[in-house]
């Protein structure tokens, strides 16, 4: 098998952080983080230089795959590299630090489901892991082959040439896509119809829809449709003894679903190659609002009768001072709520309308003006202006703020749960007060920790804290690992601890197993582990996640 520069068609994404190798910051963006650097650290900071592939000397493949494999098969460092890990803050400080122990030993990239056939039972034949991938932005520890020493090898299993919109079913509003398509790629294929998904997760650009499916990623609909749950159809998986592909059916109450068993799996059951998904039609009417509010318990009991009240508003984010001060999109003493409507069918002034009343009945206060532009739609973009344009513009540009960030030193990263409404209060303030408690006792330094609703519910919200702090002025990006890796642990604890759950859409991966087996009531567990012994009785999918790895 030759060595090949990648497998890969797309164009090459940075193996050490995100986005494509044309991404770049531009001259705003870096202004302002210099002087968030400079506010960090007045007296300056050493900044880590991004690694190149000659600074990695990987070991030779211990994997040969046979002649019938190798043509769709890569053992090329840039893809080697780029299928080591995720872009979580460990990942990215882990290759700052030019750290790569176990990158996989192939990377193969099937062009049809066959190929993941032959694939699995190769893996079999030489007792190596698989680790299904689809784009790589886990921030979780999903796609890491760090398995152990009980495999002869690992393969990372990319399923970005099953990209394709197989069939649509426009009466029914379906449609049969391929797992292994981006998210872009998925909506420039049913924009013509006048169709589309609407599940939009922070990664969207660089997350597939397979992956979606086997972390139960939650996305752009802030109630009502919060995960992509709500749009599977039906699924087909191939695992080592097989295929499973469920019926096509609106709803079914015949027994456990078998789509429930795959949808949040992440990869330890079987490779989904392909899902029945429901579309919607584009939206044609939209608007947006910024509620401001005085204090951040009279902006949650806002959401809450928000939540309760049968509107299902798009958007409604709850942004607490910090957040706010964080992301720049106001004064930084206001906690905000960003309340969105949108529809195909109808108008939206009076469920907007009848929102505002029920935020202005817990002291919100908002630019009516303002409201009805963006109603009437009368300039062009002007759902992405004011507070609710700059919150969506920081929410998507972060992750590239944050490899900057990290490179010089800063520990920038993120935690998110749910929890019911009667313990927020609580749960709030203990998380904040604690997790600043701890960061200071860990690093020694005063760290900004803030708080937003991602998704809400009738019974309780989805918070997601954020937290900056400097963890070395002096480029000492292993001391920031060290110290961040007490800081996960702290945060894992912590919500598990406070009634919430480890994870609302970041998916478990290998970072958060210690807070699942405890959410997750043991029988539970003993359950999931002999379904996963029958489907893939060696244990060679994604050895580690949810469950224990099999003895060998």
């Amino acid at each position: 098998m030759a060595d090949q520069p990648t497998g890969s068609h797309r164009p090459r994404l940075k193996f050490w952080g995100w986005g494509r190798e044309t991404d770049a910051l531009t001259d705003d963006e870096n202004a302002l983080i210099d002087q968030t650097l400079g506010m960090l650290a007045p007296g300056g900071l050493v900044e880590t230089p991004p690694p190149s592939e000659s600074d990695f000397d990987l070991p030779r493949p211990r994997l040969t795959p046979p002649s019938a494999l190798a043509g769709f098969c890569s053992s090329s460092t840039y893809d080697r590299l780029t299928h080591t890990y995720g872009k979580s803050y460990a990942d990215i400080a882990r290759m700052l630090l030019r750290q790569v122990p176990a990158a996989p030993d192939l990377v193969a990239f099937p062009r049809q489901e066959r190929d993941v056939a032959d694939i699995l039972a190769f893996a079999e034949e030489a007792n190596a892991a698989v680790i299904p991938f689809g784009a790589g932005s886990s921030v979780c520890g999903g796609v890491e082959p760090a398995v152990g020493s009980g495999y002869a090898g690992t393969i990372s299993l990319d399923l970005q040439y099953l990209n394709q919109v197989l069939e649509l079913d426009e009466t029914s509003r379906a449609a049969r896509i391929q797992a292994g398509i981006l998210g872009p790629e998925l909506e420039s294929a049913l924009r013509p119809h006048g169709l589309t998904l609407r599940h939009f997760p922070q990664s969207f650009e660089f997350s597939t829809l397979g992956g979606w499916i086997a972390t139960r990623s939650g996305g752009h609909y802030a109630s009502l449709y919060t995960h992509i749950d709500d749009f599977v159809e039906s699924t087909r998986t191939l695992t080592p003894r097989g295929p499973i592909e469920t019926r096509r059916l609106p709803g079914s109450g015949a027994g456990p679903s078998p789509d429930r068993l795959m949808i949040g799996s992440e990869g330890i059951l079987g490779v989904i190659t392909e899902a029945w998904m429901r579309l919607q039609h584009r939206p044609r009417w939209r608007g947006t609002a910024s509620v401001r509010f005085n204090d951040v318990d009279s902006a949650a009991e806002a959401v809450r009768a928000l939540s309760q009240s049968g509107l299902f508003p798009t958007n409604c984010r709850l942004l607490d001072a910090d957040e706010v001060r964080l992301n720049r999109v106001g004064d930084g003493r206001s906690p905000q709520v960003i309340l969105g409507f949108e529809s195909a069918d109808h108008p939206v002034d009076a469920w907007m309308h009848r929102a505002l009343e029920l935020a202005g009945d817990h002291g919100g206060a908002y630019d009516a003006e303002a409201v009805q532009r963006s109603l009437s739609g009368e300039a062009e973009g002007s759902q992405r202006k004011g507070a609710a344009g700059a919150w969506r513009n920081a929410f998507i540009r972060m992750p590239y703020w944050r490899d900057r960030m990290i490179a010089a030193g800063v520990i920038m990263d993120t935690f998110e749960t749910a929890v019911t409404w009667d313990r927020f209060p609580s749960f709030y303030a203990t998380v904040k007060r604690e997790m600043a408690e701890a960061i200071q006792r860990i690093t020694g330094r005063h760290a900004l920790v803030s708080c937003r609703f991602t998704h809400v519910y009738p019974d309780g919200p989805a918070p997601y804290f954020s937290y900056v702090v400097l963890g070395s002025d002096r480029g000492d990006i292993a001391s920031a690992l060290d110290q961040w890796r007490a800081i996960k642990q702290v945060s894992n604890d912590l919500v598990v601890r406070e009634g919430g759950t480890i994870t609302h859409h970041h998916a478990v991966g290998r970072d958060h197993r210690s807070g699942y087996d405890i959410q997750a009531p043991e029988l539970f567990r003993h359950s999931l582990a002999a379904v996963k012994r029958s489907l893939d009785p060696r244990g060679l999918l994604n050895p580690g996640v949810l469950v224990d790895p099999q003895a060998p």
